[in-house]
């Protein structure tokens, strides 16, 4: 929230550019800590806080630069954390063989500088001319709240937070405790640090082509149920993996949570922003991931006192899958049987006065004014609530 905060306050960019610079000094001040409560405030906290803030603006500006491909440049811009996630389990082996961890907290430290090149790429997009008088009021408007909690009207976004929450009780688990888990069984660390390296780059793959199936025409439409289907896949292999038994059978387990955990990745935001639309996305997605971020204190942490009382990684994984199970029938079924499916037939009318309104104010060609009626039927289809009653996005199901 406070990130979502920010970025309505001051925008995108200085936000990413100022959360580059803590996630930085967080990893380089850690270099030199001497306790791990020091660790827990430079590494955690500091490096976390500005994580925090590159990871919601680069989320928000994507959700406004694309509409059509959307889900396809969110299956693509997502497969940037499995890239580094191939990359940085045998690089972190490395880093510490060779330089220490001190070394390599400095190290990841000065690569963390990137976010600020990154941010800075960030150019705000201007709203067009010709609907600047259209829009201008709602702008003003909305520049008033820091924080948008009118979102919780939306049903399909309270069962969304729900069902997110209940998933990363347990999507989290298996990624933190595999390596753990094939230690366990006697393999090498570069070994077992190796799985992730296999989990990373199926990741790579499942995001852009899930993102590609999302955007389909008949798809798009249904795209809540695709997540679904991805939950109860990524649960149903948490409760496969817990049979595994030698270093083969994490290996195909690593494989099958690769292509669930990248349709989930990919779909997730998508889901969201469908739900809320681009004007409260910024306030939405803080209050999801505030949601979220409580799970994961609860999940991972009880997963790892459940496996010191047990001494079973078996209960750990089935645990996770029952969790990641559960959150997909609440979004399916909440979605079915809880949010009432509006036509767009309403809209028709008010975007064809829109559009005769702004014809009669500007001489326009005919090419303008085709333009300009995209642009209107754009904006009213945006448009979270009409006369006090939320309206579902007629692209979503939700």
């Amino acid at each position: 929230p406070l990130c979502s905060v920010c970025v309505n306050r001051f925008g995108c960019r200085p936000v990413m550019l100022v959360g580059g610079l803590f996630a930085s000094m967080g990893m380089v001040i850690a270099s030199f800590c001497t306790s791990i409560v020091q660790i827990y405030l430079t590494a955690g906290v500091i490096t976390g806080l500005g994580l925090a803030l590159n990871f919601q603006p680069s989320l928000i500006m994507l959700n406004r630069y694309f509409d059509k491909r959307r889900p396809l440049a969110n299956g693509l811009s997502a497969a940037g954390s499995p890239v580094f996630l191939c990359a940085l389990s045998p690089l972190g082996q490395i880093l510490q063989h060779e330089y220490g961890w001190r070394g390599g907290f400095l190290i990841l430290g000065g690569m963390l500088l990137n976010c600020c090149a990154c941010g800075a790429l960030m150019r705000p997009l201007e709203p067009p001319k010709k609907s600047e008088a259209t829009k201008e009021p709602a702008e003003k408007k909305a520049k008033k709240k820091l924080l948008d909690f009118s979102v919780f009207k939306d049903g399909g976004f309270v069962i969304y937070t729900l069902a997110a929450s209940i998933m990363v009780l347990g999507l989290f688990v298996p990624p933190v405790f595999v390596v753990s888990y094939a230690k366990d069984l006697g393999y090498q660390d570069t070994k077992a640090a190796f799985l992730l390296t296999i989990l990373g780059f199926i990741d790579i793959f499942a995001r852009p082509i899930c993102g590609m199936v999302a955007g389909l025409k008949w798809v798009r439409p249904r795209c809540v149920y695709l997540f679904s289907f991805a939950m109860i896949f990524n649960g149903f292999t948490d409760l496969m993996g817990s049979m595994s038994v030698d270093y083969g059978g994490l290996v195909v387990f690593c494989i099958f949570f690769g292509i669930s955990y990248g349709m989930v990745g990919a779909l997730q935001f998508e889901v969201l922003m469908a739900i809320v639309g681009t004007q409260k996305f910024s306030s939405a997605i803080g209050l999801v991931l505030l949601a979220e971020a409580m799970a994961v204190l609860i999940g991972p942490p009880s997963a790892g006192k459940l496996l010191d009382l047990t001494r079973r990684y078996m209960f750990v994984f089935i645990i996770a899958g029952i969790e990641v199970t559960t959150s997909a029938l609440v979004l399916a079924l909440g979605n079915f049987f809880c949010i009432k499916k509006k036509p767009a037939e309403p809209h028709t009318k008010e975007a064809a006065a829109e559009r005769e309104e702004l014809n009669k104010s500007e001489d326009k060609t005919p090419e303008d004014t085709k333009v300009d009626s995209i642009e209107v039927e754009q904006f009213l289809k945006d448009e979270p609530e009409k006369n006090g009653e939320v309206v579902t996005n007629p692209e979503t199901c939700v």
